[in-house]
């Protein structure tokens, strides 16, 4: 399965964002651009109140910005949209819907044709590794595999852009392992434009063509604002236990806790 997107850079230039009035309020993010183009996994990362999360609902619409644009294939973002499909660390499923019935649910609501929901709710209900459970309910699956339904549950409404805050945060190591080998495959089987929030370095270097490293935020007397941007030049399989790998982990860990001066 390949991707069809080709309009699927998303551009963020000068991005600001204040809580508050501009006498007493709270400068969160400030100066963040970045240009990501189509097809390209991209994390951040960087310790709480860094405001990565913030510039992650801004990208999905549902906070607005206070200064700057942001454009998904040129177009504006103004609020939420079908072009950017959203998961969070909570699964967000209807315990009511079938694994299948999940999936299928936001074709269906896109008044798709009966042929093709049923298409697009089979080829993810695969693509994700549950064909033997499409029929369950999520409260007879594990956590692992309620994620991989709102995974596949996006994926199944074809956006152009995948935003994920902290999805696997709730799982065990283990788990969250196994789903970062899934991710990773998915990615490159659909090469979808995908947009990572996490706390975890090793993941995003795991997972991420390039690392957006942010630093500051409000407990540190400045606004959130990107470090640096480290490209991550390795294959898509990955050891975590290379010399190459464990290089990029030191590096990005010196940036998000300010070892050294890259700001």
């Amino acid at each position: 399965m390949t991707s069809a997107h080709t309009d699927a850079d998303v551009d963020i230039r000068g991005l600001g964002k204040r809580y508050g009035s501009a006498t007493d309020g709270v400068q969160a993010v400030s100066d963040v651009s970045i240009h990501i183009s189509s097809g390209e996994f991209v994390a951040i990362v960087g310790a709480s109140g860094c405001g990565k999360s913030t510039v992650l609902r801004i990208l999905a619409g549902f906070e607005s910005a206070t200064e700057g644009s942001l454009a998904v294939g040129g177009t504006p973002i103004t609020g939420p949209g079908p072009d950017r499909g959203v998961v969070f660390q909570d699964y967000g499923l209807f315990p009511w819907l079938t694994v299948r019935e999940n999936i299928a649910y936001g074709p269906r609501r896109r008044r798709l044709s009966r042929s093709r929901v049923a298409e697009l709710a089979d080829t993810f209900t695969s693509t994700v590794g549950l064909d033997r459970f499409a029929s369950r309910y999520p409260g007879e699956l594990s956590g692992g595999m309620q994620q991989r339904v709102a995974i596949a549950r996006v994926l199944a409404n074809e956006p152009k852009v995948l935003l994920m805050d902290e999805p696997f945060g709730a799982l065990d190591a283990l788990t969250r392992s196994d789903l970062q080998a899934e991710l990773k495959r998915i990615h490159v089987e659909t090469r979808t434009t995908v947009v990572f929030v996490t706390h975890s370095i090793e993941e995003a270097v795991f997972l991420a063509d390039r690392v957006v490293v942010m630093t500051g935020g409000a407990s540190h007397g400045v606004p959130g604002h990107i470090s640096r941007i480290v490209d991550i030049n390795l294959p898509d399989q990955r050891d975590i236990t290379s010399p190459a790998f464990n290089e990029y982990k030191r590096e990005i860990s010196d940036l998000v806790h300010g070892i050294t001066d890259h700001v």
